[in-house]
């Protein structure tokens, strides 16, 4: 049995480990001749980091996850803590720790676990054609491929997407721009093991450790869609949005490398009801395209490859696995999509009442609620 893995980004080199581990031979194609990710790096919660283990991986988040064992808020402006809290409650609840990691390192580590000579870059995914044998799959560059089935984990602009749903399924523009990179971590801007956070004006910016003596940062600021910024004016365009913000963000701003950050307008898309037709499967953001905002993303296609691993080793008949992996997958991933959009619309401001209203929350959180929060969408995935 082969089967035909679209995509070596996160969700393909999980869905490719997760069949391999059920004797399923996969052939792995990647549209570009080098993998740039989009992203410098990757919040990879709990859930997510039992899934690498579970797939054979757990030593690429020993590898590259950093030393995140708090979290705080604080006034974007003064700089004054709004809340601040060990995670080690979190870790002991749900049984494993988060690994915020550098996402080109992620990226490289599992193409390199799979074997970087059996992944066929350069081959862009044309259509989809199905056949009463199996599939085909016709690249731009005139090949084709062939399998019994298809697990398509081409991302947020999939072209097997609409093959699946039969009609283009539009992104949604969820109203921000965000703004990320790395930098050498500084306890002058937050401390080196703790996720920190700073609020104001429905704007954000966060700070997370990763392995190597390095942040993950970002930007959040709610901006018109198209706006004409890039890397070129990016510290301009930063000091503007946060002037008269405090120190440590300030301090930040003139760290950053322009040539090294990237400028992403977030989108998502509306939840559809379909991940499989026939032979063929979405995975990821092809299936659940999220906005960044509970860092569920990278987790939810892995969680989808354990899931599909699970289900072929129940069957080997393709396509009761493949409905199987659907009916498993499609509320879970609805969920998460729509958790983080509603997050979103919080934490920039969509309401301004109902953002300051959760800025007034965190001055009086214990960390008892944001954890109750984590560990209810942590144990909700497939390995509990």
């Amino acid at each position: 049995m082969k089967a035909l893995i679209i995509g070596a980004g996160i969700g393909g080199m999980s869905a490719a480990a997760a069949l391999k581990q059920q004797g399923v031979d996969c052939d792995v194609f990647e549209a570009v001749k080098e993998i740039k990710p989009v992203g410098a790096a990757i919040s990879v919660w709990s859930n997510g980091v039992k899934c690498m283990n579970h797939l054979g991986m757990g030593h690429i988040m020993d590898d590259l996850g950093g030393p995140m064992r708090a979290m705080a808020y604080q006034d974007g402006k003064s700089g004054v803590t709004m809340t601040q809290f060990s995670l080690i409650p979190l870790i002991e609840a749900v049984g494993e720790r988060p690994c915020p990691v550098a996402r080109a390192g992620l990226q490289a580590q599992m193409i390199d676990h799979w074997g970087r000579d059996k992944v066929q870059f350069a081959k862009r995914l044309e259509r989809v054609e199905q056949t009463n044998a199996g599939v085909v799959a016709h690249f731009t560059d005139g090949s084709i491929a062939q399998g019994d089935f298809m697990i398509a984990a081409d991302g947020a602009h999939s072209v097997a997407r609409s093959h699946v749903l039969g009609y283009q399924a539009q992104r949604r523009y969820a109203g921000y721009v965000n703004w990320n990179g790395l930098v050498t971590a500084d306890k002058e801007i937050a401390p080196l093991e703790q996720w920190t956070t700073f609020v104001g004006d429905g704007k954000r910016v966060s700070v997370m450790p990763i392995a190597g003596g390095q942040f993950y940062f970002f930007f959040d600021v709610p901006l018109p869609l198209g706006l004409p910024e890039d890397r070129a004016t990016v510290k301009e365009n930063l000091k503007t949005y946060f002037e008269g913000w405090a120190d440590p963000v300030q301090l930040l701003i003139e760290r950053i490398d322009p040539k090294t950050t990237n400028r992403i307008e977030i989108h998502d898309i509306e939840p559809f009801n379909s991940f499989v037709k026939g032979r063929v499967a979405l995975l990821g953001d092809s299936a659940h395209s999220t906005t960044p905002d509970i860092g569920q993303g990278g987790c939810s296609a892995m969680e989808d490859a354990v899931v599909l691993g699970q289900c072929f080793a129940k069957t080997k008949e393709v396509k009761e696995a493949l409905l199987q992996y659907q009916s498993l997958r499609h509320e879970r991933a609805k969920d998460l999509v729509l958790k983080a959009r509603k997050r979103c619309d919080v934490t920039h401001g969509k309401d301004m009442l109902v953002t300051q209203a959760w800025y007034d929350e965190l001055k009086q959180e214990t960390g008892e609620n944001i954890i109750a929060g984590l560990k209810d969408t942590i144990l909700g995935g497939p390995l509990g």
